[in-house]
């Protein structure tokens, strides 16, 4: 079961973060070049089918390694654990996330277009890189740079 966890965990992970990744180098930066909003709905809007489930994806199996690890969850926030350093740093890179992804949809999402394109791009190029500090916290869990 373990190793499923894991499997699941990183593909999924491949999924999310190399789909920032392209969505801040490559599609982002012809966006505000050419002042396209459309062209970044375009994105998100194929993106999303396969972004969105592998980010529950990511949830459910991130949360169930993590009950593995340390199966008492009041101890996950807990800094006198090694392994919660970890788990706290995936837990606050996901409220973050969160929490950007709120702001994008309620505020800027639905009145998107060129005069505000900047504004998107201050939100996708910090999920991008909470995207890419999951990766790095995941690999902490084995490599121990975290503890």
């Amino acid at each position: 079961m373990y190793g499923l966890l894991v499997t699941l965990h990183i593909l999924a992970a491949t999924i999310w973060t190399g789909g920032h990744i392209v969505l801040a180098v490559v599609v982002l930066p012809r966006v505000l070049r050419e002042r396209s909003a459309q062209r970044l709905l375009d994105f998100e809007s194929v993106y999303e089918k396969i972004g969105m489930p592998a980010l529950v994806i990511q949830i459910i199996t991130g949360l169930m390694l993590a009950y593995r690890m340390l199966p008492d969850v009041s101890l996950w926030i807990d800094m006198s654990i090694p392994i919660s350093h970890g788990i706290a740093a995936k837990l606050t890179l996901l409220l973050l996330t969160f929490l950007f992804a709120l702001d994008a949809r309620f505020r800027v999402i639905p009145k998107l277009s060129e005069s505000n394109l900047t504004d998107m791009a201050l939100h996708i190029i910090p999920v991008t890189v909470f995207s890419i500090l999951f990766v790095i916290v995941g690999v902490s869990f084995r490599v121990g740079w975290l503890y």
